[in-house]
């Protein structure tokens, strides 16, 4: 598979009631990344009571993602069902580590959450990394997001580091997490 030719994913997923629903994945387009911002900010406000500072760091990864976009290295996908956006995840180039991708924003909607689509924004991330040569990929998330660990555990991912933290309006722990893909 080229990874010059962003291959469409699909799959069906299940409703809680047993019907089936189809899903694509799809790359980035224009006017995305409002929606992954205001998504961001509004979601963890309404679910955990955080602040605007949340908000304002989705804002930065999503401004930093645009500006400095690798079209050969950095994907942003974004999940869909009946052609509305439900869900996002990033991957992008760590900074200092030339080797390193960081998966950054995974969200799915709550309406779309318990039917594998968290495991496949990130089996597709961890898919390119390795496509693109990565040898790990890492993630900063926080102590309270559970079923987001549940995903990246089933993923490989393993704990490494835990530190509490005042941020976003609250006491926190945030959390780094590796994927070694050698």
């Amino acid at each position: 598979m080229s990874i010059d030719c962003m291959q469409t994913v699909e799959g069906i997923l299940m409703k809680t009631d047993g019907s089936r629903v189809a899903f694509t994945l799809r790359p980035h387009r224009v006017g995305d990344m409002g929606w992954i911002v205001y998504r961001e900010g509004l979601g963890y406000a309404e679910q955990y009571g955080w602040d605007g500072m949340f908000e304002a760091l989705a804002a930065g990864i999503v401004n930093e993602f645009i500006t400095n976009f690798d079209a050969s290295r950095e994907r942003c996908w974004i999940a869909e069902v009946d052609g509305q956006s439900v869900g996002h995840i990033f991957l992008v180039k760590h900074p200092s580590e030339p080797d390193t991708a960081k998966l950054r924003l995974l969200f799915v909607e709550p309406s779309a959450r318990g039917m594998g689509l968290g495991d496949t924004l990130v089996k597709e991330c961890v898919r390119f990394a390795r496509t693109v040569g990565y040898r790990k990929v890492v993630l900063w998330t926080q102590s309270i997001l559970i079923g987001a660990h549940r995903i990246y555990e089933k993923a490989g991912f393993c704990l490494v580091k835990e530190e509490p933290h005042h941020s976003f309006g609250k006491d926190l722990v945030g959390q780094t997490w590796e994927l070694e893909l050698r």
